[in-house]
């Protein structure tokens, strides 16, 4: 496997990336809100914020930072360098899209009768291309290649463009080297079938959002069938989702279950956002508040540094085909 990591700054030395906030947002901008009468996209003002907030994480102890957007959710790769030039922070941004209802209709509704979603191979090729050759802003001129494919399946079921996003996203990802990453969709093991059979190995996808109420069965399944969990909604609070004790409850778990090199920790928080709530949650979350949780539960030095430190780099290593 190689040792380096796609950053928005070029390849990166996996050791050198330290604590690792896996499932995050910079700025995430809901598709269209950026041509509302009524909303203000000041790039300045948003530079400072994001400045602000990974200066926080950085003096945490924080290392880097993953923006798991996408395409189309607000990416703004010159914006990203210059964050990671000024901070320190490393940043590695994504390629990907979804759910069906996040899709415009070029992606919807090629020609023909009756209109059928774009088929894997073609989503495939398209985030295979961002993730070797660069990223794409805004139309022909690329930049530094993604460090993560991500997708998200509508989580009620998913449809049929969903599993071409799916499928897809797999086989860009089992191609080009990096990781996958999708949130969990009602049919979590069902999903993690369809991307393993397109030949990804389980230890190169990541699913987020199993910290939820009634989650926790499928947690362990997904951990025991080798694929990467992600506890990402540290320091949030919602009705749908554990609790802080709960989540180190299961992280402590899942640890002496010997699934400690198949967790992943973040807050799931955005920087900015536009055309939708914001998350009051900081980068720095799992390092300020969450991991004196776990040291507290029993969890030794080496496991922290492995769930915070040694998991992360292993699974952004781009894997040489």
């Amino acid at each position: 496997m190689s040792t380096t990591v796609n950053t928005v700054l070029g390849p990166v030395a996996a050791e050198e990336l330290g604590v690792v906030a896996i499932h995050e947002a910079l700025l995430s901008v809901v598709p269209g809100a950026q041509y509302a009468y009524d909303i203000d996209i000041d790039r300045a003002e948003i530079f400072e914020i994001l400045k602000a907030k990974l200066e926080a994480f950085k003096a945490a102890g924080g290392g880097t930072i993953v923006d798991r957007t996408g395409m189309f959710h607000g990416r703004d790769l010159p914006l990203y360098e210059a964050l990671s030039r000024t901070t320190g922070v490393h940043i590695v941004a994504s390629t990907g899209m979804g759910p069906e209802e996040n899709l415009g209709g070029y992606f919807l509704t090629p020609q023909t009768n009756p209109p059928t979603p774009w088929p894997a191979e073609r989503f495939a090729e398209l985030f295979g291309a961002e993730a070797t050759e660069g990223m794409v802003l805004p139309r022909v001129e690329r930049r530094a290649a993604a460090g993560l494919i991500v997708t998200t399946q509508t989580t009620a079921g998913a449809t049929p463009t969903d599993d071409s996003l799916l499928k897809g996203a797999a086989r860009a990802a089992k191609e080009s080297g990096v990781p996958l990453s999708f949130s969990a969709p009602a049919d979590t093991i069902g999903a993690l079938e369809r991307a393993l059979a397109e030949g990804l190995s389980a230890d190169r996808i990541i699913i987020g959002g199993l910290d939820r109420t009634g989650a926790v069965d499928t947690v362990r399944a997904v951990a025991e069938r080798g694929a990467n969990v992600a506890i990402d909604h540290v320091g949030q609070s919602d009705a749908d989702l554990l609790s802080d004790d709960e989540r180190a409850a299961l992280v402590a778990e899942l640890t002496a279950a010997g699934h400690g090199a198949r967790i992943l920790l973040s807050a799931g928080a955005i920087g900015v956002a536009k055309g939708h709530p914001e998350t009051d949650v900081a980068y720095d979350a799992v390092l300020t508040g969450f991991t004196p949780k776990l040291t507290a539960l029993g969890l030794d030095e080496d496991s922290i540094h492995g769930i915070l430190v040694t998991n992360p780099a292993n699974l952004l290593a781009v894997k040489e085909a």
